[in-house]
Parts: C-alpha cells; sequence; structure tokens
C-alpha cells in the first residue's frame, strides 16, 4: 500500500499549487493538511512526496515566466562567449540566481536530518507561522517600496536568497514570506520582489524535488500519487501565480500576515486540544 492515495495525492496537489507561491508557507500546508489526513508528517516518503510536488509548482514558474526565463539564460549564454555581452543586466543576474542559491544548498545538506526530524513539528510549523507574520508585517511598513526589478544587485540577490534558509529550517516561515520580506525591506517594490522570489525558487525548490525523489519512491509512495500531486500542483500554482502578481501590484501584504496569525494560533489550538499529532 501507497503511503499516500491517489485522492489525497489530489488534496495535497491543490495545496502545494495554492500555498508555494503566495508568502503563507506551503510546507506549513502540506504538513497541517497530511496531520489533519492522519498522514506521519515526519515519514521520510511523506516529506520526499512534499518535495517531488513542488516540482510541478516549479514548472508552472518556468511555464509562465518562460519569455523572461529564456531571455535571462540567452544573455547568460552570450555573455559566456562574448566579454562585452556580460555588462547586460540578464547576464549578471543569472549568475547571482546560482551563487544565491548555494547557501540553501549547502545548509539543506548539513541539516537534513534536523529538517526531517525535530524541525518537522507542527508545533515548529505554527510557531513560525507567527513569528515569520510579523516579520512580514515589518519590512511591509518599514520597505520604501522604491526599486524595481532593474534596480536589483548582486547583493540583493544573495541577501534574498540566504533568507530562503529560515524556511528551510522553521517550516511555516514560508519561502516566499521570507525572500519577499528581504526584498521589501531592500526597498524593492512588492511586484519586484514577488518577481526575485520566483526566479530564485526555480533551482532551490527544483533540486529539494529531485533530490528527494528516491526518498519517495523509495519509502512507500506510489508513482501514481506522486504523478497525480505533481499534475495538480502545476495546475493550481500557475493560477496562483498570476493572481498574486495582480494583486500585489495593488494592495500591501497585511492579508496574508492576518491569514498567517490566524492558522497558527488554529493550528495550536488543534496541537494542545490532541485533535492532530505534532
Amino acid at each position: 500500500m501507497s503511503a499516500i492515495s491517489v485522492g489525497q495525492a489530489v488534496v495535497l496537489g491543490v495545496v502545494e499549487g495554492v500555498t508555494e507561491f503566495l508568502p503563507v508557507s506551503s510546507t506549513g500546508h502540506l504538513k497541517i493538511t497530511e496531520g489533519l489526513m492522519g498522514i506521519p508528517v515526519d515519514d521520510k516518503s511523506v516529506v520526499g512526496f512534499s518535495a517531488v510536488i513542488q516540482v510541478g509548482a516549479i514548472a508552472a514558474v518556468l511555464v509562465y515566466f518562460f519569455k523572461d526565463i529564456v531571455r535571462i539564460v540567452s544573455a547568460w549564454g552570450r555573455g559566456l562567449r562574448n566579454r562585452e555581452e556580460r555588462q547586460h543586466h540578464d547576464y549578471k543576474f543569472a549568475w547571482w540566481v546560482i551563487y544565491a542559491t548555494i547557501p540553501i544548498v549547502l545548509v539543506g545538506l548539513a541539516a537534513k536530518d534536523l529538517i526531517d526530524g525535530p524541525l518537522a513539528s507542527l508545533w515548529v510549523v505554527a510557531g513560525s507561522l507567527i513569528v515569520g507574520s510579523g516579520v512580514m508585517w515589518a519590512a511591509d511598513q518599514m520597505g520604501r517600496h522604491k526599486r524595481g526589478e532593474d534596480d536589483t544587485s548582486f547583493k540583493d540577490a544573495m541577501l534574498v536568497g540566504c533568507s530562503q534558509i529560515l524556511a528551510l529550517l522553521f517550516p511555516g516561515f514560508s519561502r516566499s514570506g521570507a525572500t519577499m520580506s528581504t526584498a521589501l525591506i531592500l526597498d524593492l517594490d512588492r511586484v519586484a520582489a514577488t518577481r526575485l522570489s520566483f526566479f530564485l525558487g526555480i533551482p532551490a525548490l527544483t533540486g529539494a524535488g529531485l533530490y528527494e525523489l528516491k526518498d519517495a519512491l523509495g519509502a512507500g509512495v506510489g508513482a501514481a500519487p506522486l504523478v497525480v500531486g505533481t499534475v495538480v500542483s502545476f495546475v493550481v500554482a500557475y493560477a496562483s501565480i498570476a493572481w498574486l502578481l495582480k494583486f500585489v501590484a495593488k494592495h500591501s501584504f497585511n492579508a496574508f500576515v492576518i491569514y498567517r496569525i490566524v492558522v497558527g494560533l488554529a493550528l495550536f489550538g488543534l496541537l494542545a486540544g490532541g485533535v492532530i499529532d505534532s
């Protein structure tokens, strides 16, 4: 028997697709949903499944930003061959994404046992949701929102890239929330902060999904649930990306802050009342 059924995979795919790029913590919501469905959140195959279906969400980013990605990769390729092309912002940006991914890869490999074990607790998720809400609110208030995507620098990319570590170690903090908050503190506007978060997430989340694939398949999750969960995640994530970019162009992050606090407090209540297992 698979550790996760096809029906459960559909539900988890929807949750992943909706929450991966919203600053509300996809990992936190997946763990909460798994807990409510009686799926052990610290099971190796379940952790692997969650990482693998993220690839569906990443595929949605690749499709949605296909023209931008082709432009950046093309500039990178031209820069490798032509020194003059290396002054182009897109060429530099491609390298920045690569460099900014290295810290989270190193921490992920070094702290894998902690991430898959004690830090996978729903108590950690609940606390991180609330603490991350405070950080996001403060960042939105502090940021002057005066810099666009073309104004990003190597320093911006590295600081935003390193902030992904917070979400890696504390599920519930939210990778999107951490990266967007850091970008806002650096005075990027909300749309630029959101797009930078998307681009930096591509290598990190794709790598995590491919790395965990062997654990998901080898430890008890069937191929069918993996495929279904990934496809559902792709479809829902594409719609979520389109909505989020329109939303942040005209609104602050306050709605996400309030939502995260409510979910965090509700989760504390469910855990304290023994409704779900941590």
